[in-house]
Protein backbone atom coordinates (compact mmCIF):
# COMPACT_ATOMS: atom_id res chain seq x y z
CA UNK A 1 0.00 0.00 0.00
CA UNK A 2 1.36 3.43 -0.91
CA UNK A 3 1.77 6.17 1.64
CA UNK A 4 -0.86 8.18 -0.24
CA UNK A 5 -3.34 5.32 0.22
CA UNK A 6 -2.42 4.98 3.90
CA UNK A 7 -3.15 8.66 4.45
CA UNK A 8 -6.47 8.39 2.61
CA UNK A 9 -7.40 5.31 4.65
CA UNK A 10 -6.90 7.24 7.89
CA UNK A 11 -9.48 9.76 6.73
CA UNK A 12 -11.90 7.08 5.55
CA UNK A 13 -11.53 5.06 8.75
CA UNK A 14 -12.04 8.20 10.84
CA UNK A 15 -15.20 9.06 8.90
CA UNK A 16 -16.58 5.54 9.32
CA UNK A 17 -15.88 5.53 13.05
CA UNK A 18 -17.56 8.92 13.49
CA UNK A 19 -20.60 7.71 11.55
CA UNK A 20 -20.90 4.68 13.85
CA UNK A 21 -20.45 6.94 16.87
CA UNK A 22 -23.18 9.28 15.61
CA UNK A 23 -25.57 6.31 15.60
CA UNK A 24 -24.83 5.24 19.18
CA UNK A 25 -23.51 8.17 21.23
CA UNK A 26 -26.16 10.91 20.88
CA UNK A 27 -28.12 9.83 23.97
CA UNK A 28 -25.13 9.38 26.30
CA UNK A 29 -23.67 12.72 25.16
CA UNK A 30 -27.01 14.37 25.89
CA UNK A 31 -27.16 12.70 29.33
CA UNK A 32 -23.58 13.76 30.11
CA UNK A 33 -24.35 17.31 29.04
CA UNK A 34 -27.36 17.39 31.35
CA UNK A 35 -25.23 16.19 34.27
CA UNK A 36 -22.66 18.90 33.63
CA UNK A 37 -25.23 21.66 33.17
CA UNK A 38 -27.03 20.68 36.38
CA UNK A 39 -23.75 20.74 38.27
CA UNK A 40 -22.80 24.16 36.91
CA UNK A 41 -26.25 25.56 37.67
CA UNK A 42 -25.72 24.46 41.27
CA UNK A 43 -22.36 26.23 41.58
CA UNK A 44 -20.41 22.99 41.22
CA UNK A 45 -17.35 22.31 39.07
CA UNK A 46 -15.97 19.74 36.67
CA UNK A 47 -12.67 17.95 37.34
CA UNK A 48 -11.02 16.29 34.33
CA UNK A 49 -8.34 13.62 34.06
CA UNK A 50 -6.65 11.20 31.70
CA UNK A 51 -3.20 10.05 30.57
CA UNK A 52 -1.22 10.99 27.48
CA UNK A 53 -3.55 12.10 24.70
CA UNK A 54 -6.44 11.81 27.15
CA UNK A 55 -4.62 14.24 29.46
CA UNK A 56 -4.50 16.63 26.51
CA UNK A 57 -8.24 16.12 26.01
CA UNK A 58 -8.87 16.84 29.71
CA UNK A 59 -6.93 20.09 29.40
CA UNK A 60 -8.69 20.95 26.15
CA UNK A 61 -12.12 20.55 27.77
CA UNK A 62 -11.27 22.59 30.85
CA UNK A 63 -9.73 25.34 28.72
CA UNK A 64 -12.88 25.58 26.60
CA UNK A 65 -15.00 25.97 29.74
CA UNK A 66 -12.71 28.33 31.62
CA UNK A 67 -12.11 30.57 28.62
CA UNK A 68 -14.69 30.18 25.86
CA UNK A 69 -15.86 27.76 23.22
CA UNK A 70 -17.58 29.41 20.24
CA UNK A 71 -19.45 32.24 21.88
CA UNK A 72 -18.76 34.96 24.38
CA UNK A 73 -19.95 34.03 27.86
CA UNK A 74 -18.75 34.04 31.47
CA UNK A 75 -15.98 31.59 32.43
CA UNK A 76 -17.13 28.25 33.81
CA UNK A 77 -15.43 26.24 36.60
CA UNK A 78 -13.43 23.29 35.26
CA UNK A 79 -10.05 21.99 36.38
CA UNK A 80 -7.75 19.59 34.53
CA UNK A 81 -6.00 17.71 37.34
CA UNK A 82 -3.37 16.55 34.83
CA UNK A 83 -1.37 19.77 34.65
CA UNK A 84 0.42 20.40 37.95
CA UNK A 85 3.75 18.62 37.51
CA UNK A 86 4.84 19.29 41.12
CA UNK A 87 1.68 17.71 42.52
CA UNK A 88 1.74 14.77 40.09
CA UNK A 89 5.39 13.95 40.73
CA UNK A 90 5.10 14.41 44.50
CA UNK A 91 2.23 11.95 44.70
CA UNK A 92 3.88 9.49 42.31
CA UNK A 93 7.18 9.70 44.23
CA UNK A 94 5.80 9.59 47.78
CA UNK A 95 2.92 7.17 47.20
CA UNK A 96 2.09 5.64 43.84
CA UNK A 97 1.39 6.80 40.30
CA UNK A 98 -2.05 5.23 40.53
CA UNK A 99 -2.94 7.87 43.15
CA UNK A 100 -1.95 10.99 41.18
CA UNK A 101 -5.58 11.81 40.34
CA UNK A 102 -7.44 10.27 43.27
CA UNK A 103 -5.60 12.37 45.86
CA UNK A 104 -6.52 15.51 43.94
CA UNK A 105 -10.14 14.41 43.66
CA UNK A 106 -10.24 13.81 47.42
CA UNK A 107 -8.81 17.28 48.05
CA UNK A 108 -10.71 19.28 45.43
CA UNK A 109 -13.88 17.31 44.72
CA UNK A 110 -17.13 18.15 46.46
CA UNK A 111 -20.59 16.67 46.64
CA UNK A 112 -22.31 17.34 43.32
CA UNK A 113 -19.17 18.01 41.29
CA UNK A 114 -18.55 16.09 38.07
CA UNK A 115 -15.49 14.01 37.21
CA UNK A 116 -14.75 13.74 33.49
CA UNK A 117 -12.66 10.56 33.33
CA UNK A 118 -11.00 9.89 29.97
CA UNK A 119 -9.33 6.63 28.89
CA UNK A 120 -9.30 5.20 25.37
CA UNK A 121 -8.90 1.64 26.70
CA UNK A 122 -10.98 2.04 29.84
CA UNK A 123 -8.15 0.39 31.77
CA UNK A 124 -6.21 3.34 33.22
CA UNK A 125 -5.59 2.45 36.86
CA UNK A 126 -5.05 6.01 38.04
CA UNK A 127 -8.30 7.10 36.36
CA UNK A 128 -10.10 4.18 38.01
CA UNK A 129 -8.78 5.31 41.39
CA UNK A 130 -10.03 8.82 40.62
CA UNK A 131 -13.47 7.36 39.89
CA UNK A 132 -13.49 5.56 43.25
CA UNK A 133 -12.49 8.76 45.00
CA UNK A 134 -15.18 10.69 43.14
CA UNK A 135 -17.85 8.28 44.36
CA UNK A 136 -16.53 8.67 47.92
CA UNK A 137 -17.02 12.44 47.51
CA UNK A 138 -20.57 11.95 46.12
CA UNK A 139 -19.57 13.23 42.70
CA UNK A 140 -21.07 12.05 39.43
CA UNK A 141 -18.85 10.70 36.68
CA UNK A 142 -18.78 11.03 32.91
CA UNK A 143 -16.47 8.47 31.30
CA UNK A 144 -15.06 8.83 27.79
CA UNK A 145 -13.78 5.42 26.72
CA UNK A 146 -13.59 3.04 23.80
CA UNK A 147 -13.07 -0.61 22.92
CA UNK A 148 -15.10 -2.74 25.40
CA UNK A 149 -15.16 -0.10 28.15
CA UNK A 150 -12.38 -1.90 30.02
CA UNK A 151 -12.21 -2.25 33.77
CA UNK A 152 -13.61 1.25 34.30
CA UNK A 153 -17.08 0.32 33.03
CA UNK A 154 -18.02 -1.87 36.03
CA UNK A 155 -17.18 1.02 38.39
CA UNK A 156 -19.98 3.17 36.99
CA UNK A 157 -23.07 3.77 39.09
CA UNK A 158 -26.60 4.47 37.88
CA UNK A 159 -26.09 8.23 38.17
CA UNK A 160 -22.96 8.15 35.98
CA UNK A 161 -22.71 8.29 32.19
CA UNK A 162 -20.41 6.30 29.91
CA UNK A 163 -19.64 7.55 26.40
CA UNK A 164 -17.93 4.55 24.79
CA UNK A 165 -16.61 5.01 21.27
CA UNK A 166 -17.39 1.99 19.04
CA UNK A 167 -13.81 1.33 17.94
CA UNK A 168 -10.74 -0.66 18.95
CA UNK A 169 -8.20 1.76 17.45
CA UNK A 170 -6.75 4.29 19.88
CA UNK A 171 -6.34 7.01 17.25
CA UNK A 172 -9.97 6.69 16.11
CA UNK A 173 -11.21 6.71 19.71
CA UNK A 174 -9.23 9.88 20.44
CA UNK A 175 -10.62 11.56 17.33
CA UNK A 176 -14.18 10.86 18.42
CA UNK A 177 -13.40 11.95 21.98
CA UNK A 178 -12.50 15.36 20.58
CA UNK A 179 -15.86 15.58 18.78
CA UNK A 180 -17.62 14.52 22.00
CA UNK A 181 -15.79 17.23 23.95
CA UNK A 182 -16.90 19.85 21.44
CA UNK A 183 -20.48 18.51 21.61
CA UNK A 184 -20.43 18.84 25.40
CA UNK A 185 -19.02 22.37 25.23
CA UNK A 186 -21.72 23.41 22.77
CA UNK A 187 -24.42 21.69 24.84
CA UNK A 188 -23.30 23.49 28.00
CA UNK A 189 -23.08 26.88 26.30
CA UNK A 190 -26.47 26.71 24.59
CA UNK A 191 -28.24 25.31 27.66
CA UNK A 192 -26.79 27.91 30.00
CA UNK A 193 -26.62 30.95 27.74
CA UNK A 194 -28.69 30.27 24.61
CA UNK A 195 -27.44 30.19 21.05
CA UNK A 196 -26.42 33.84 20.89
CA UNK A 197 -24.95 34.62 24.30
Amino acid sequence: MSNHNRIQNHFLDSITTKQRAAETLIDPIFDAGELMVNALLNDKKILCCGNGGSAGDAQHFSAELLNRFEQERPPLPAIAITTDSSTLTAIANDYDYNEVFSKQVMALGQDGDVLLAISTSGNSKNVMEAMKAAHERNMVIVVLSGKDGGTMAPLLEDSDVEIRVPSDRTARIQEVHLVVIHCLCDFIDTKLFGEDA
